[in-house]
């Protein structure tokens, strides 16, 4: 039985590769395939041999009534051929594991088993004892029935991989220069070329919507349950289903450059890079090899010469412990786990670039947020209204200064206007040099200017309300109605709604949370106040933030830094675990070990939950598949024999398979916490 292989995409040739995870499936699906064979021929060969032989004639009260002359050499061809047929998945891991210097579960399975047909062989031809052909076949039996069932959990454990390959369409409809549009195999897209996406039809590659607007169903690229909204310049990614209406989009990426095939290429890699958790599990297996083939050897001997048991007693109790003690399921422990992780993230936008950090995202005690595009949109924005006349609501301040704005391009004038729930019509409209606007609306003058026009004019204000808002950092502007100062509007770069939440989600995983934003130390503070940080560190500079990384880390913390992935590059590197936040369909940030696809802090406490629930399975396989031998090797060798307790190679067939599928099992439990 092999164990989870995963494989390193070739940058140059992402089809080929496509092609290469194909083939690869294919070949775990004929093993699985070829142990459901073999389980079958060999349990219809087990049934004469069962019926033939006298310890289950006499369990069954039925002794003599199958006998016949030569009936032990007819049983003995049964076995034999249940031995090399069903036996030969484990006669050819054998060579593997010698061939490698890595005994392990195959060579404790053949040893057993050639042990038991050897012995039983030379019952039958003149040597004194007692043949178990029964046990034998029986062994083989639930030996290939339990590889069988494990292969199909680990071919589970890799579905949501496969089903994000296969998203992209097989046929695109291609605008021709002359205008007509032929259907063409997606492979053959360049860029550059102009294709026609259908209501409810795959987005054929990477690009841009050139004409018509839609909502997208995303969820299996980026995680996000909601469709999202697209409009003309809007980007889409090869493989979003397509909802309302119909798009003409210029390709930007095809191949080995698009979103899903950087997706499958890291989680590949992850998948096959290397897990200090799976060190501990192998050199474990390698112990466990040698306490079974030791545990083995010792067992016929202590049988064979300290009690009158005899040779076929002794032979069966060391079959039974190198049965037992097989450490398959150890071997799959981690593997599984690292499978099911990987895909379970990718699945959701959470891409895992450095299996090793991904790991060490467990024990990270400070959390680093850069400010702008992070915890906050990174766009001007309302966050407060001051009525000074008290005969106009929020909602009319908004309007009166929205319907004035309207005719700017500067971010605070976009942020007013967006707020606003209705525009009016402006008439008389003129720009106040340098410090604001005006113009009538709904027959009232109306004026939006900065403080430095009420200077200017002698306009007084002094209220607690707007020195409060300006000592948090954040831009206000006025707005006079008739010649009245009617209100004050604060803006800011927006908060993320989900950023509170985020943090307090860390803060509840004893996880420090701090932020580094260029900003002064006004609006770092109103931003730390408001969301719950920890600490602060205001005015950094790009190429200072990797410095206060270090320092952080000085402390003797472990360290995680979020960020963009451009301008935090350094930082990113610095931390021992660099997050990359918004990265969309860039899945290149060399500096991250982690990529979020989503702007959205929560992806953050995500990613740390599911790195302690990862490492938690990891532990609770590994414990299963080495703590069931405490019990069970001891039963094998016959230490419970005084009590009447006495395993069978059969029934420890059956305990070592129970564990590796329970293992199987217990892996495909992990979820991603909402």
């Amino acid at each position: 039985m092999e164990k989870i292989h995963s494989h390193h995409m070739n940058p140059s040739n992402a089809h080929s590769e496509a092609h290469h995870g194909n083939m690869h499936h294919a070949d775990h699906d004929a093993m699985v395939k070829d142990f459901r064979n073999r389980f079958w021929v060999s349990l219809i060969l087990t049934i004469p041999v069962l019926l033939l032989s006298p310890a289950i004639q006499g369990f069954f009260g039925l002794a003599g009534v199958f006998a016949f002359k030569g009936d032990t050499y007819v049983v003995f061809c049964f076995a034999s051929l249940i031995y090399l047929y069903g036996g030969y998945p484990f006669l050819k891991g054998l060579k593997e594991e010698v061939k490698n210097k890595q005994p392990g579960m195959m060579t404790l399975i053949e040893v057993a088993i050639t042990a038991a047909y050897v012995y039983s062989a030379s019952v039958v031809f003149g040597v004194q004892g007692n043949v178990f052909f029964w046990e034998l076949a029986t062994l083989i039996d639930i030996m290939l029935f339990g590889h069988w069932i494990e292969m199909k959990s680990v071919m589970g454990a890799g579905k949501a991989l496969e089903q994000l390959a296969k998203l992209i369409p097989d046929t695109a409809h291609k605008v021709l220069e002359n205008g007509t549009i032929e259907d063409v195999p997606t492979h053959t897209l360049k860029k550059g070329d102009k294709c026609i996406v259908k209501p409810g039809e795959k987005v054929p590659g990477d690009g841009v919507i050139i004409k018509g607007i839609t909502s997208m169903n995303e969820s299996m690229l980026t995680g996000e349950s909601k469709p999202v909204s697209k409009h003309v310049g809007d980007k889409v990614i090869g493989g979003a289903i397509n909802g309302e209406g119909a798009l003409t989009i210029e390709i930007q990426k095809t191949g080995e450059e698009t979103f899903i095939f950087g997706v499958v290429k890291l989680v590949r890699e992850a998948q096959a890079s290397k897990s200090k958790t799976q060190d501990i599990a192998n050199r474990a297996a390698v112990w466990l090899t040698i306490i079974a083939l030791g545990g083995g050897a010792l067992t016929f001997s202590i049988w064979l010469l300290a009690t009158s048991e005899g040779l076929a007693f002794a032979m069966e109790r060391s079959v039974t412990v190198m049965v037992i003690a097989c450490p398959h399921a150890l071997g799959l422990a981690v593997p599984l786990v690292v499978a099911v992780s990987t895909s379970i993230a990718a699945t959701h936008g959470l891409l895992i670039r450095n299996r090793t950090a991904f790991e060490e995202a467990r024990n990270i005690q400070a959390i680093i947020f850069d400010k702008t595009g992070t915890l906050t949109k990174g766009e001007f924005g309302v966050t407060d209204v001051a009525i000074f006349e008290k005969k106009y609501t929020k909602e009319d301040i908004l309007n009166f200064a929205g319907s004035i704005e309207k005719y700017s391009e500067h971010p605070i004038a976009k942020g007013i206007v967006k707020e606003a729930k209705q525009l009016w019509e402006t008439e008389n409209f003129q720009a106040i040099s340098g410090q604001g606007a005006e113009g009538k609306v709904q027959g009232k003058e109306v004026k939006v200017v900065s403080p430095g026009y009420l200077k200017k004019a002698k306009i007084a204000v002094n209220t607690p309300e707007v020195e409060k808002l300006t000592a948090q950092g954040k831009t206000v502007v006025f707005v006079l109605i008739d010649g009245l100062l009617a209100a004050a509007i604060a803006l800011a770069d927006i908060i993320r709604p989900e950023s509170k939440k985020a943090i307090r989600l860390l803060k509840e995983m004893g996880i420090q949370c701090m932020m580094l934003t260029g900003d002064n130390s006004q609006v770092a503070k109103w931003v730390a106040e408001e969301i719950g940080l920890d600490e602060y560190f205001a005015e950094v500079l790009p190429d200072q933030k990797a410095t206060k990384i270090k320092e952080v880390q000085a402390r003797g913390l472990i360290v995680a830094m979020t960020g963009d992935g451009v301008n935090d590059a350094p930082a990113l590197a610095q931390a021992d675990v660099g997050i990359a936040i918004g990265a969309g369909t860039d899945v290149a940030i060399e500096t991250a070990d982690i990529i979020l696809v989503k702007s959205n802090p929560m992806d953050v406490a995500a990613i740390i939950a599911l790195a302690h629930s990862t490492y938690q399975k990891m532990i609770q396989n590994l414990l299963w598949a080495t703590g069931y031998n405490v019990f069970a090797i001891p039963a094998a060798a016959g230490a419970f024999y005084v009590w009447g307790i006495v395993l069978t190679p059969a029934l420890g067939a059956v305990f070592m398979s129970l564990s590796t599928i329970i293992c199987a099992v217990n892996s495909k439990l992990l979820r991603l916490k909402d």
